[in-house]
Formats: C-alpha cells, sequence, structure tokens
C-alpha cells in the first residue's frame, strides 16, 4: 500500500511570521519565515555565521528595538514602511533590513550601489511585480544608497509611491546631503549607533562559544581581548573578522592562546582594508595628499588605489583632492582647481567604477603639476592677524554710499576707480583700515605662474613707493 505523503505545510503569511517574531514574549522577537537561516554554511565567513538569525539576537540599537522604541514598532505594526538606516559600519543595517523581510515574509531582493546600477533597479521592479501578483510583498534593500547617483536614486520614487515595494537604504553618509529629497521624503530615517565595548565583548563571547563548537578552541587572555574590542571600534563586523583572522593565524602557528602581542602582529599582517574614520584610513590619506604634495603620480596612483579598495567612499576622495589643489598647488597652475573640480562632477555623474577614472587623472595632474602652498599660508596669516588685531572700521573712503544721507556723511569720498588710473592700478591707495599697519600675506614662490604674478606684484610695489615718495611732505 503506497504510504500517504504527509499533508503540506502552509507556507508562513505575514501574520504567522509576525506571529512568530513575537513567540519570544518579553524576551525579544524570534524571527519564522526564516529565508536566510540556512544561508550561512560553515564555510562562510565569521561574520555571517553569526548574523543574527531574530531580532532577540540583535546585539546593540536598545533605543531602536526595545519594547516601544520606533524600529521595535515597525516590525510589530504589521505594514512595513520605507526607511534608511544610517550609521558606520558593522552596526546592523543589512541584517536589520534582512529581519524585516523575514517579519513580513517579503521577497528580500539586495542591490549594491557600488557594483549595481539602473539595471538592477529594473530587475528588482520586474521581480517585485511577480511577487505582487502571487500576493507576496517585496523590501528592495540598497546597500550604500549614497553611491548611487541622483538618477540612480529617482527611479526607485515611482514603485516606492505606488507601494509596488517596500524601500531600504542603508548609508554611512549623513542622508540629509547624499539622499535626494523627494527620496528621502518618503522613507523614514533610523540613526543605528556603534557598539558599546560591552555591547563587542558580548559579541566576542557569542563568538567564542559557537566557534568552539565547531573546531578547537583558541584562548585570548585579557589583553588580547581588550585591544581587540577598542580596535574593532564600535564596529561588530570589524571584530569578528579580525577574531577570525586572529584565530586563523594562531592555528597555522601551532598557538592555542593569543596575547595582545600576537594580536597585534596578526592584524599588521593581515587586515588591509579599513573603515572611514579609523587610524588606517587617515594614515593613507596623509599617504595620498602627501605623494601628490611630493609630486610622485605613481605613488600617488597607489595610495588613491588603495583607498578605494579598501572601501573609502570616492566622494569624499574627491574632496580631499580639490582640496589638494588649493592647499599644494594653488596659483602656481590654476589650472589643477579646475581640474579637481571637473573630477568631482565627473564622479557625481557616472558613480564607479567609471568616475573613478577621472580622479585618477586629476590626482595625476595635481602631482605633475608646479606647487605651491602660497595661498594657503597667506589664507592662515590673514586669519591669525584678524584674530589679533580685532574688528576696525571700514576706512571712508572705501565704503559703499547709495543714499544721499550717506555720501552727505562722507562714505566713499576720495575713492580712486582703479580702472580711471594709468594702468589700471590706483598706486599708492590704501585699502586695509585706518590704524592697521600694512600687512604682506601672500608671497608667490617662484613656481610655475606664480613667477608671473610675483613679477606683478613687485611692478605694482614699486609704482606704490614712487606714489609714496611723491607725495607731499608736511
Amino acid at each position: 500500500m503506497p504510504r500517504r505523503a504527509p499533508p503540506e505545510r502552509p507556507k508562513p503569511g505575514p501574520q504567522t511570521a509576525r506571529d512568530d517574531l513575537l513567540a519570544a514574549g518579553g524576551e525579544g522577537l524570534a524571527t519564522g519565515a526564516h529565508q536566510f537561516a540556512a544561508a550561512a554554511g560553515d564555510d562562510a565567513p565569521l561574520a555571517e555565521r553569526l548574523r543574527p538569525r531574530s531580532l532577540h539576537e540583535v546585539i546593540g540599537q536598545s533605543h531602536l528595538l526595545g519594547p516601544g522604541k520606533p524600529l521595535r514598532v515597525a516590525f510589530e505594526s504589521g505594514r512595513p514602511h520605507s526607511m534608511i538606516f544610517w550609521g558606520p559600519p558593522g552596526v546592523g543595517k543589512t541584517t536589520l533590513a534582512r529581519l524585516m523581510a523575514d517579519a513580513f515574509d517579503a521577497q528580500f531582493i539586495a542591490i549594491s550601489a557600488v557594483l549595481g546600477g539602473v539595471k538592477e533597479i529594473r530587475e528588482a521592479v520586474g521581480a517585485a511585480q511577480q511577487a505582487r501578483e502571487g500576493g507576496r510583498r517585496t523590501i528592495v534593500f540598497v546597500d550604500e544608497v549614497h553611491r548611487f547617483n541622483k538618477a540612480q536614486q529617482d527611479a526607485f520614487l515611482p514603485h516606492v509611491e505606488s507601494g509596488l515595494f517596500t524601500f531600504i537604504g542603508a548609508t554611512t553618509e549623513n542622508p540629509s546631503f547624499e539622499v535626494n529629497s523627494a527620496l528621502l521624503s518618503r522613507a523614514r530615517v533610523y540613526v543605528l549607533e556603534p557598539l558599546s565595548a560591552d555591547e563587542l565583548a558580548t559579541l566576542f563571547e557569542r563568538a567564542i562559544e559557537r566557534e568552539t563548537q565547531r573546531r578547537a578552541a583558541i584562548g585570548f587572555d585579557a589583553a588580547a581581548r581588550e585591544r581587540l574590542v577598542g580596535w574593532a571600534d564600535g564596529d561588530a563586523r570589524r571584530l569578528l573578522n579580525a577574531l577570525e583572522i586572529v584565530a586563523d593565524a594562531a592555528r597555522a602557528a601551532g598557538r592555542d592562546t593569543v596575547d595582545g602581542a600576537f594580536l597585534e602582529n596578526a592584524l599588521s599582517q593581515n587586515l588591509r582594508r579599513f573603515d572611514k574614520g579609523g587610524e588606517a584610513f587617515y594614515d593613507q590619506i596623509s599617504a595620498l595628499h602627501k605623494s601628490v604634495r611630493g609630486s610622485d603620480p605613481d605613488a600617488a596612483l597607489y595610495w588613491l588605489a588603495r583607498m578605494i579598495d579598501g572601501g573609502a567612499d570616492p566622494r569624499y576622495l574627491a574632496r580631499r583632492i580639490v582640496r589638494m589643489a588649493s592647499e599644494d598647488i594653488g596659483l602656481a597652475d590654476p589650472r589643477a582647481l579646475a581640474l579637481a573640480l571637473d573630477a568631482a562632477e565627473v564622479y557625481e555623474r557616472l558613480g564607479s567604477p567609471e568616475g573613478e577614472l577621472a580622479l585618477a587623472q586629476a590626482i595625476v595632474y595635481l602631482a605633475c603639476a608646479a606647487k605651491s602652498n602660497a595661498v594657503y599660508v597667506a589664507w592662515n596669516r590673514a586669519r591669525a592677524f584678524v584674530q589679533e588685531h580685532g574688528s576696525a572700521p571700514v576706512p571712508m573712503h572705501l565704503r559703499n554710499a547709495p543714499t544721499r544721507l550717506m555720501k552727505g556723511l562722507g562714505y566713499g569720498r576720495g575713492y580712486r576707480y582703479a580702472h580711471d588710473e594709468a594702468g589700471g592700478y590706483a598706486a599708492g591707495e590704501r585699502y586695509l583700515p585706518d590704524g592697521v599697519e600694512p600687512a604682506r600675506f601672500y608671497e608667490p614662490v617662484e613656481r610655475g605662474l606664480e613667477t608671473k604674478i610675483r613679477e606683478k606684484l613687485d611692478w605694482l610695489r614699486a609704482r606704490d613707493a614712487d606714489a609714496a615718495s611723491s607725495e607731499p611732505r608736511e
């Protein structure tokens, strides 16, 4: 007699999934749809194996996930809404988006703004339309949404408005500046915070416990634990990646215990990537800047490639390149600033990876250009001078006189209009406030265009001296 097939288990719907989420009661929310529960095998990185499968497993973000808190309420509401998770790396942005899809038994579509574009957005729209025909919700998650340009971000608007899918964006940058206002107005922003040292320590203990179940345990002394938690700097993924690297290095070295010295050595040899704001980040931006200043285009390209490969935001690099053009090239080659601004604009239009070539072009030009920090030094001198001497009134002859009353008070009286003077220069005219000694802030160098500028200033100052010597003495 043939065996009767067991009855098909009904697919959990949104209400069932939320009931599973709430099954943990006061202890936390437990997911039930489990789209991602078996996603990470034993060969997956430690950070992926320990990715929370329920809200109860999430460490940190209690200001959003505690009872009655806004994101907890969103999970319990029965109706997902579009949102943007804003926070530093490794604080749970992707995890929370996945858990949101799990909670509502929604199709989860992830798009990387670094690798994706309009093609991937269109594919997501098609998949969402198919899911809606089958009566299922869709959540579209865009990681690093700030990397998308305006046109790419605009592509989501009609589908968010129509309710075709729920949009969840993740960004490390301030969405007020990096996300289109139209998209921002249709999404609620949740600010995620770095994990505290205690929360990272809890994650460390959980990781050690889980790993002990898989293979031989590696012990960490107190100094190593403290250094690892401090080094992670609020980033859970950074902690787990470093823990895995150090543990593997210890096994390879035949050690069963890691101390502080071994940890430092293992990290320095194995980690080349960084997160924005870390020490390695600022070390590398310093190396890039100094390579440009030192006129070494090859080294400058190397550090630019290192930083982009390491995850630095090209928009940040574009801003730094513009600063280099003013600080280290200045008027020795005024084209440098225009080219740096053009490169930043090209990147905004093209995004990665195409726009990165424009940044490389700007870096090479700046490295090869004539160098001058004269404007940078002059600006700092001028600011220090103003702070030292305070506010002095504007001389009467330099004041604007738009009314008869002001003219009657002497505003603008005695002003010499330079265009009416010989050579277009009012030799001997004074433009600093009365009582303020003449100051010389800007001293052009003898490189590039500033060589000509120096010659021009020397000629103008000679005319001033001649005018002063020809004035009648009292």
